[in-house]
């Protein structure tokens, strides 16, 4: 007998079988010339402070947040909208004045949006202790720029680009509750500009902590859990396919890719062992297309 939902996951494989040979058309490797690879300077990477990994680890995060609170400064939670009168509000640690946002994710967040958030952050309450964001990539994206603008004076406009900007933000964390998409890990947050779409990407940017409990995967939608998947799938090939991969990068690319082809091709249905690779396929795939 088939297992439930084992129909819709052989779609999901034959998608993205399809998907696969598509993209491999418009993919091919680039070679540098020898001389401008011997003449690259090797970059120094900053990555995510702090990790916690597990079924059930969003329960730690009470004990997580307390060293990072300062007195009298509120926690702000932005919370992906989907999950507004859902369970999960019910479970974050709030304490003080600390305060829930839940943030339209509809489309990719904007610059003026950002602007916004910060803004009203800072009239409410001055500064606060840390920005957390609980939430698909688009989330993660948004507590990233509000944490940085909460330091960074003008607009988060004005630090679309590489290395523009120049004080770290507020504490920051990310929580995803969709896993594929690597922005909880990546030194960038992409933002819909007046002018350009665009990331802010700086060594300020990561997260100070990333908190990955596959529990709070298991209700997305099946439809979303394939998108986010082939988008960690097509950072791989990406990166493996890169100028500028090496090893460090590849070692990441590589396991991500065996994990997505682990859960779409070989497997007959999805279960918790699936949300568990995925999440570990979006961190590996995160971390090999931001680093290579």
């Amino acid at each position: 007998m088939s297992s439930p939902g084992s129909g819709e996951h052989r779609n999901f494989s034959a998608s993205y079988r399809l998907l696969i040979t598509h993209y491999s058309l418009f993919i091919s490797p680039r070679i540098l010339p020898l001389c401008q690879i011997h003449c690259m300077a090797f970059r120094n990477f900053k990555m995510i402070g702090y990790v916690i990994y597990g079924r059930g680890s969003f329960n730690q995060l009470d004990e997580i947040l307390a060293p990072n609170r300062k007195e009298g400064k509120p926690m702000i939670f932005l919370v992906d909208h989907f999950f507004d009168g859902k369970p999960l509000v019910n479970r974050i640690p709030l304490r003080g004045n600390d305060k829930v946002i839940f943030a339209d994710v509809t489309y990719e967040p904007k610059t003026t949006y950002v602007d916004k958030l910060a803004s009203d952050l800072k009239e409410e309450f001055g500064t606060v202790s840390g920005v957390i964001g609980i939430g698909g990539g688009s989330t993660m994206d948004l507590a990233k720029a509000v944490s940085l603008m909460m330091n960074n004076p003008g607009s988060s406009a004005d630090y679309q680009g590489w290395d523009l900007v120049k004080k770290p933000g507020v504490y920051k964390a990310g929580i995803p509750t969709l896993s594929g998409t690597g922005a909880e890990v990546s030194r960038t947050t992409v933002l819909t500009g007046p002018v350009k779409k665009l990331g802010m990407n700086s060594d300020f940017t990561p997260f100070d902590q990333i908190v990955l409990d596959p529990e709070l995967t298991k209700d997305a939608p099946a439809n979303q859990r394939f998108y986010t998947g082939m988008d960690c799938y097509i950072h791989c090939i990406e990166s493996l396919q890169g100028t500028f991969i090496n090893e460090f990068s590849k070692s990441y690319g590589e396991k991500a890719l065996q994990i997505c082809r682990d859960i779409y091709v070989e497997k007959d249905g999805w279960d918790e062992d699936s949300d568990e690779k995925l999440m570990m396929a979006s961190y590996a795939g995160g971390m090999s297309i931001a680093y290579s």
